[in-house]
């Protein structure tokens, strides 16, 4: 643990020193805003760390606050970070040029004006992000299967994922999507995944909005990486008492015509054969696989009809989407694998971290599942 610590707060000071040297012209001249500037610099490194323990120290107000201080900070400064990024590289670009070719003109694009554009874009994309991250869409994907008795006109699946409920993430947050969910009547609910978010203290009150929910055919949840921070223990006593069956690496028959399968997170350390545990249902009914990640497993290939995941958000904060598709290459949406087997990414329907998204709108996905013509 306290390698991790050291390590983020490494890389957390390396990109504020990066995105300083982005903006510092703009310093330049006021010894007073250059000191300031450094000050708020060491308290947002370690704002993360100092919320947590005000949080355990039983400080929940002041901890929240402070909470959406830091993380709105972090938001801006990966807007930041990025652009300086494209600006250092142009500028290495032309410190390697003026040595390779003296009488190149130089191209130096940094200064006043740069550092000032980069402040703009930055603030102009997080107040943005703020607003995107609450304007959820409602994706709606028709699925069409022989798997269906010809007398089900229509069964409507409806994911939710990622949304980290927690210190954060509250009322406000999910009134709204309890409010969708029930205009969308769905007929079987899934959480793929991270409901809660690390700091999962003071949630009272959030497991009965989830009561008002009950579908037809049930409401069912799988286990993320954050279920395991928060606490294994509590995350389930919250899932459960939200009302939701958690499938940890099980099946169930949910109605006449669907296989439910459900495995945990990796970090949370029980690991299954899904192979195996997919071969033990039942073909002629439509499986359904609730996994976290989406990753596709050699040995699931072809034992699944359709595939529900979610941790990646699509990355939340462009340009973070280039690195996580790097990670996982099937996280946008729908993909349809060789064979046989669909998989659908979810972009999240909450946030993580800084309560941002740019390019990455949260969502509700409903998959309305109908019989194929005979």
């Amino acid at each position: 643990m306290l390698i991790f610590v050291l390590t983020f707060l490494a890389v957390y000071l390396a990109a504020h020193l990066l995105a300083y040297w982005g903006v510092h012209p703009l310093l330049a001249g006021h010894p007073w805003l250059t000191r300031l500037s450094w000050a708020w610099i060491l308290l947002m490194v370690v704002a993360p760390i100092l919320l947590r323990l005000l949080e355990q120290a039983g400080h929940e107000t002041t901890a929240r606050l402070l909470a959406w201080v830091a993380y709105c900070w972090m938001g801006l400064l990966f807007f930041a970070f990025s652009l300086t990024v494209v600006l250092a590289a142009w500028e290495l670009i032309v410190w390697g040029l003026a040595r390779l070719l003296p009488a190149v003109p130089a191209l130096s694009a940094a200064g006043r004006v740069s550092a000032g554009l980069i402040l703009v874009a930055a603030l102009i994309a997080g107040v943005y992000g703020l607003f995107e991250a609450r304007d959820i869409r409602v994706e709606t994907v028709p699925l069409v299967t022989d798997k269906l008795p010809a007398s089900c006109q229509r069964l409507r699946i409806v994911q939710v994922s990622d949304l980290h409920l927690g210190l954060l993430l509250r009322e406000a947050a999910l009134t709204p999507v309890i409010a969708r969910l029930r205009e969308l009547q769905p007929d079987l609910l899934v959480v793929t995944g991270d409901m809660v978010d690390a700091q999962i203290n003071h949630l009272e009150g959030l497991s009965e909005l989830w009561q008002q929910l009950n579908p037809p055919l049930g409401k069912y949840a799988v286990l993320g990486n954050h279920e395991v921070y928060a606490g294994l223990g509590q995350s389930l006593d919250f899932l459960r008492a939200a009302g939701f069956t958690v499938l940890r690496n099980a099946s169930l028959v949910a109605g006449e015509a669907l296989n439910l399968v459900g495995v945990d997170d990796p970090t949370v350390g029980s690991p299954v054969a899904e192979g195996v545990l997919l071969a033990t249902v039942r073909s002629e009914r439509y499986t359904i696989l609730l996994k976290h990640r989406p990753e596709i497993d050699p040995a699931s290939q072809g034992r699944f009809d359709l595939q529900l995941s979610g941790h990646a958000h699509r990355g939340q904060l462009f340009p973070f989407n280039l690195l996580t598709g790097l990670r996982f290459p099937l996280q946008n949406g729908l993909s349809f694998l060789p064979g046989h087997g669909i998989l659908y990414a979810s972009r999240g329907t909450g946030t993580w971290g800084p309560p941002m998204r740019l390019g990455s709108p949260p969502e509700i996905t409903v998959f309305d599942l109908a019989p194929a013509k005979r």
